[in-house]
């Protein structure tokens, strides 16, 4: 254990003295979180409507202001014919179009069907589809309002009028959403962002520590002191591991006050289980530097090879159910998947242990089998 400690302490002394490092440590993940806290948001809100009003009635003018005031949409400006649209769309002032048809009005006056259409521009699906559901549901709210007026408005008791209770005929659904009642994109995005700064951070720092005594020409120098191998193994990591809990410990405030994401679980089992998730990234590390020279190798190995796979087919970007089978059943090779699920399950549903227990046992399971092959690997380049 003496050894061990010596080793240790020389890794950190290494570390200090490498000045370019401690803002690749310490600042770098703090400008991650921050940047792509705020940059990683899919809720599409203000997007640009240009009115084409052919009614130019009361109804109408509620209409667009059912579609400004939901905070979702923001008028631009507004043209005569449906024609002119293109124009607002191909300069990019505008990405909806809402156009009321002619006798809007008296339609929705008289129990008709009233005209409306909604125009999107799709040279980017993603949010045109987001938008075209807020409108879908914007209409269908207003509707549902001009039936329920109506038919209230027959069926109230006298001296009551439109106030009577109860709508005959209309159905009402009562939406609860739970975890992310309000759908905040950046409640799912800002834990994986988490996820992923540790498994860059740990991955490459162990790739690059280990290759660091070679490219140097301090390997050699080490082989002829009596520290065994599973020393210089364990002193080479542990800095890491710890570095790495430090990571979490920091970045993990800037998610919950910075960014307001509630952690609703126990935040020492999150700790616990990122030491799992640790152990694999740590090891991944130790089998690119088996298998490279250089640090620049080191780092572009662990990039290309290994983490960007594991950021695609991790499920944090790319839902897994939409992938095909083939795809699907390579992802339960990824140890990325399971440790997103834990840090969702923590952060957003309060998961215990004792819903969490499967992802823990495979973190476990495939960290063990990583770090014994890297270690073998490890210790026959050093024989």
């Amino acid at each position: 254990m003496h050894v061990l400690l010596r080793v240790i302490v020389k890794e950190f002394l290494q570390l200090r003295r490498d000045r370019r490092m401690w803002p690749i440590i310490f600042v770098a993940p703090v400008i991650q979180i921050v940047i792509l806290g705020f940059a990683v948001n899919t809720d599409v809100t203000g997007v640009p409507l240009v009115l084409v009003d052919q009614d130019r009635t009361a109804a109408s003018r509620e209409l667009l202001e059912a579609f400004v005031s939901s905070g979702y949409f923001e008028a631009v400006g507004a043209c005569d014919a449906v024609g002119d649209v293109e124009g607002w769309f191909l300069d990019g002032r505008a990405q909806v179009a809402l156009v009321i048809g002619p006798g809007y009005g008296a339609a929705a006056a008289s129990g008709g069907v009233p005209r409306v259409q909604v125009i999107a521009d799709g040279s980017d699906a993603s949010p045109a589809t987001v938008a075209l559901g807020y409108a879908s549901a914007i209409v269908s709210g207003k509707s549902a309002e001009l039936v329920a007026s109506r038919l209230a408005s027959r069926t109230a008791p006298p001296g009551e009028g439109s106030a009577a209770r109860g709508t005959p005929g209309i159905t009402e659904v009562v939406p609860r959403i739970w975890y992310n009642p309000d759908l905040k994109s950046r409640w799912f995005y800002v834990p994986a962002v988490l996820a992923l700064i540790l498994m860059v951070m740990t991955m490459i720092l162990a790739s690059m520590g280990v290759v660091r005594e070679k490219e140097i020409g301090t390997m050699e120098q080490i082989l002829v002191t009596p520290i065994r191998p599973w020393q210089l193994l364990v002193g080479k990591l542990l800095p890491f591991a710890l570095i790495g809990f430090v990571q979490v410990l920091l970045v993990s405030a800037i998610t919950v006050w910075g960014f307001g994401v509630p952690i609703r679980g126990s935040f020492v089992l999150l700790l616990a289980l990122t030491q799992l998730f640790i152990l694999n990234t740590l090891g991944l590390g130790l089998l690119v530097s088996t298998l490279v020279r250089t640090q620049q190798q080191a780092m572009m190995t662990a990039a290309f090879t290994m983490m960007l796979p594991m950021i695609y087919l991790s499920g944090l970007i790319f839902p897994i159910e939409n992938m095909p089978r083939v795809i699907q059943t390579v992802t339960y090779a990824i140890p990325l998947r399971y440790y997103a699920d834990i840090i969702r399950g923590v952060f957003l549903r309060g998961s215990g242990i004792d819903v969490l227990w499967p992802e823990a046992l495979a973190l476990l399971g495939m960290g063990v089998t990583i770090m014994a092959v890297a270690s073998l690997r490890f210790r026959k380049r050093l024989d």
